[in-house]
């Protein structure tokens, strides 16, 4: 019998890129259906518990509280570690530039409160557990994510469309790079603190840069186009997760990138899959008009 790993969001992005790549590499991989299983039943007996669970933002001062004591209770019956992806969110609007595991936790918006709230209680609970933390996603199916959703719904009519300043570095990460970051770091937990952060570096790119990327992948010409934030701000008095899209809209025009010295200390011979490479499986649009931004890291 090999290592077994528990799988709570197993059709979100990371859960599902997590579960496949665990099970590449040979782990035994148990999925959480939430309507029909226990927790600390399905926790039994696993060595690794990845919490992918990732309701919509105007769920989450509801829900995250809840879930994250959840599996701290069953993560302690069973001596799993858990791997929680985490994100920017913590750190606030006047955070550096550079991001790494010692600067400080000091958003005041609501969902930067409880992404820290989530974060102080696995470091309180002396739960094995790392924070695998990343940027936004690019995945490799439509998962109605910013850059599927919005940046390449226009592909179709040779547009790319950013969300903020295009001339600022933003933190990405290519979400099959980041499971198979979380898989090697699950197979030396015994070599891991209690409790660690670990910045994943990714990508940092420029709106510019990314836009011209995909449009070397897109194999034609282009154009650049700025997001209207506008109908987003004037629903927001009567559409919640307008109003969260609205609070954090800073980061889309603030520099950040994910500071990766500890990272390289763990993992030194991990390499990136080439952004180019990674564009080519990702560039497939979102059909125009259909669904809506599901965001939630």
């Amino acid at each position: 019998m090999g290592d077994m790993v528990l799988i709570l969001g197993a059709n979100g992005r990371f859960g599902r890129n997590a579960a496949q790549t665990f099970r590449q590499a040979g782990w035994q991989v148990r999925l959480f259906d939430r309507k029909t299983d226990d927790l600390s039943v399905a926790a039994t007996g696993v060595d690794v518990i990845v919490n992918a669970w990732n309701p919509p933002y105007d769920q989450w001062a509801g829900t995250v509280p809840g879930l994250t004591r959840q599996v701290i209770a069953a993560a302690r019956v069973s001596g799993a570690m858990v791997i929680l992806p985490g994100n920017v969110y913590v750190f606030g609007e006047d955070a550096p530039a550079r991001l790494d595991e010692k600067t400080p936790h000091r958003a005041t918006n609501p969902l930067g409160r409880v992404r820290i709230d989530m974060e102080a209680a696995y470091r309180r609970s002396g739960v094995q557990t790392l924070i695998l933390r990343a940027g936004d996603f690019i995945d490799t199916v439509p998962s109605g994510n910013w850059f599927d959703k919005v940046m390449l719904a226009g592909l179709g009519r040779d547009r790319f469309t950013y969300p903020g300043d295009p001339d600022q570095p933003h933190a990405w990460a290519f979400l099959p790079d980041l499971a198979r970051a979380a898989v090697a770091l699950a197979g030396m937990r015994a070599h891991l603190d209690r409790f660690e952060d670990v910045p994943f570096p990714g990508y940092t790119l420029t709106g510019r840069s990314l836009f011209e990327a995909v449009q070397k992948a897109h194999g034609a010409r282009l154009k650049l186009h700025r997001f209207n934030w506008l109908p987003v701000r004037l629903l927001s008095p009567v559409w919640k997760m307008g109003r969260h899209l609205v609070e954090m809209r800073y980061l889309w025009s603030k520099p950040h990138a994910l500071e990766g010295t500890r990272f390289a200390t763990l993992l030194p011979d991990f390499e990136n899959t080439p952004l180019d490479a990674a564009l080519s499986t990702a560039l497939v649009p979102a059909p125009e008009g259909q669904g809506g931004l599901a965001l939630a890291s």
